[in-house]
């Protein structure tokens, strides 16, 4: 039994190779440990991007204003999200994390989850509003997925407002998402979330997440971006907190903000794809660029995609 659960915990880690060193990932623990003194020779560099995101389905129950998904019934066949990702597993990502809409409304959601976590070494998370988490839906996702992303935009009233659902009801579903694994929670910040800010982070905190991922808002639908003044003062409050909560922010809104990037040399492609669910290859969710993946390879479209990109210097 000892040797069995030795080798257990060996599979937990899978090894990344790229121009900045050897990358180790644990999907149970969410370590990474990177050995930049040794430089693996090109020809065995990790093809695909260190993570992956999909949006499963484009459904969802909730109408926030500032959603960017596209609004339509689009949704990915079962087999192609297997099949792509058991190809990319084997080329180096690391991760998956499933979006939508809202991606607990995908019919087979627990067995794709279950599907990956054992067929697959990749870390399997998803980004939700939380409202259809429910105790079936706990003990199906128990043991096949490593993190969970719950959107959280302000508290009481504020959320109230946007989500248009309990936020005490909210709180009672994190207490059964903690359950399935560790969780962070998401908000995105614009002029009526930003006064929240030390609240969410107080509640978060409280309520057992592990990161705030803050998410200045994009314009979408005649919604406009955040404004600068709001953007400086989200830049304020990030210098000033001092909670036990990690924060992240989306690439895009990096700039001027205190990250940390030790895979530098690794940008683009090799960090990050994001797949639609119309099955479209694209760089990132928001952008216009993208390769119907169909039945082909998931590699060969990113080669595509990527000479598409420096054709027109994106």
């Amino acid at each position: 039994m000892k040797a069995s659960a030795d080798s257990q915990k060996t599979n937990h880690w899978k090894l990344r190779c790229g121009p900045s060193g050897l990358h180790f990932f644990n999907r149970v623990t969410g370590l990474n440990v990177l050995f930049d003194d040794v430089l693996p020779p090109a020809s065995l560099y990790s093809r695909a991007p260190r993570q992956v995101s999909i949006a499963i389905t484009n459904r969802c129950d909730l109408a926030c204003a500032h959603c960017y998904a596209p609004k339509s019934l689009d949704e990915l066949q079962f087999d192609s999200i297997v099949r792509w990702l058991t190809e990319l597993d084997a080329h180096g990502t690391l991760g998956v994390g499933f979006g939508g809409g809202e991606p607990t409304l995908y019919p087979d959601f627990a067995r794709l989850c279950q599907c990956l976590a054992h067929k697959t070494r990749l870390s399997v998370s998803f980004t939700t509003h939380g409202h259809q988490i429910d105790d079936v839906l706990v003990e199906s996702l128990r043991g096949s997925v490593n993190f969970i992303r719950v959107s959280m935009d302000g508290v009481g009233a504020t959320y109230e407002s946007i989500r248009r659902r309990s936020f005490t009801e909210l709180l009672s579903r994190l207490k059964q998402v903690r359950s399935i694994s560790r969780f962070g929670i998401n908000v995105v910040i614009n002029e009526h979330t930003l006064p929240d800010l030390d609240d969410v982070a107080i509640v978060a905190g409280d309520i057992g997440a592990c990161e705030l991922l803050l998410l200045p808002q994009v314009p979408i639908r005649g919604i406009p971006a955040i404004s600068s003044d709001d953007m400086q003062s989200l830049r304020q409050w990030v210098d000033s907190y001092r909670g036990p909560l990690k924060l992240c922010i989306n690439e895009s809104s990096a700039e001027g903000f205190p990250t940390c990037d030790p895979l530098f040399k690794e940008p683009g492609l090799r960090a990050y794809a994001h797949i639609d669910a119309k099955g479209v290859l694209k760089p990132s969710s928001y952008s216009d660029i993208g390769l119907s993946l169909n039945d082909g390879s998931v590699l060969q479209a990113l080669d595509q995609l990527a000479l598409d990109l420096e054709e027109n210097n994106i």
